[in-house]
């Protein structure tokens, strides 16, 4: 595909943390408002280099302490507004149609605010984004409760209550090691009580013993990242695949799998884009779904993504729409919502691309 068509190609992401995606200008902009002086630098390049490089460890959680500096000048209801409205123009900008982005409400309670002001303020920001991006842009929100916590309950008591108001579901994030999914079970069975949907990180630090906690135990819907999955499936020397007990299930039960390609390389979760497991469960049946995770802590976007895949793996518009036709399918969205959006924008657009 050449670069014009990736760009103009519709994409829906279903991963993508509002904490990880600031404009670095914004960043410093807002750090001099509110006073915080603990910014590496303030030439708004130097800084997007730096939380790349600080990312680049092979740890996830050396990777996490970069969000300090990020949630450090999320505390106040306008920060937050700007913060939601330019993660939705740049997400269009990017040829998002839809995107499900997630944040940590507890994180943002510093200076006074509420856990429900914290929700109105990014909603008010996605909608005013929406606005901006003349509608080409779906934006729901994921809220997340961390997993080194114990605030889960209330942040899934927190979901349901904005459910219908922009809240599309629940997560649970930060670091795995230590922290298993089944702790959060009391948050897990509220969500299910009133019918709400979930995703669970897993499968990124912590192998397939993980995956297994977050499907069977908590009854996750998807799979944040989940690329660990492939430590319970065998590849011979002849290329074909056995698939073990718990690999079956995820792809028996098309449960998705939000894999974050350069997220994974730099929290070592794979090695390099040739030999990431995206395409190998992708060719066996899994439900894939391509992601950005940080954007700005990555250095990446949805374009670039795809770019990456397509040098990897030589993908071209079939797979990308197929790709992009499975994480509209397993959104957090009435299904009357999802079939227009896959009828009315994305088979279209992509059929436009041979244009």
């Amino acid at each position: 595909m050449h670069l014009s068509d990736i760009l103009r190609a519709p994409k829906a992401v279903l991963h993508d943390h509002l904490d990880g995606g600031l404009r670095p200008a914004t960043i410093i902009e807002l750090a001099r408002e509110c006073g915080y002086r603990d910014l590496p630098t303030e030439d708004p390049a130097a800084l997007a280099t730096w939380f790349r490089d600080a990312a680049d460890s092979g740890s996830l959680e050396r990777y996490l302490e970069t969000f300090a500096h990020t949630c450090a000048v999320m505390q106040t209801r306008e920060a937050l507004e700007r913060i939601a409205a330019e993660c939705a123009e740049d997400l269009a900008a990017d040829g998002v149609v839809y995107a499900e982005v997630r944040y940590a409400p507890e994180q943002h309670l510093e200076r006074g605010l509420t856990l429900d002001e914290v929700v109105d303020a990014v909603n008010a920001g996605f909608r005013e984004g929406e606005r901006r991006a003349d509608g080409r842009i779906t934006v729901r929100a994921l809220l997340t409760g961390m997993r080194h916590t114990d605030r889960s309950l209330e942040i899934a008591e927190l979901t349901v209550a904005h459910r219908d108001r922009g809240v599309a579901g629940f997560d649970i994030a930060g670091g795995e090691i230590g922290n298993p999914p089944a702790r959060h079970l009391p948050a897990f069975q509220h969500l299910k009580r009133h019918n709400c949907h979930f995703t669970i990180h897993a499968g990124e630090a912590v192998g397939a013993e993980s995956i297994h906690e977050a499907v069977q135990i908590c009854g996750a819907e998807r799979i944040g990242h989940g690329v660990r999955i492939t430590d319970d499936i065998t590849v011979h020397d002849d290329g074909t695949a056995e698939l073990g007990g718990l690999a079956a299930y995820v792809r028996d039960n098309g449960i998705a799998l939000e894999i974050c390609p350069t997220s994974n390389l730099q929290t070592g979760a794979a090695k390099d884009y040739a030999t990431h497991p995206l395409d190998l469960l992708r060719r066996l049946g899994f439900r894939v779904t391509l992601n950005t995770d940080n954007r700005l802590v990555s250095g990446t976007t949805m374009s670039q993504e795809f770019r990456h895949m397509a040098d990897a793996f030589g993908y071209g518009p079939e797979i990308f729409e197929e790709l992009t036709v499975a994480a509209v399918e397993s959104a957090f969205l009435p299904l009357p919502e999802r079939r227009r959006l896959i009828d009315e924008v994305i088979r279209p657009g992509y059929a436009a691309l041979g244009n």
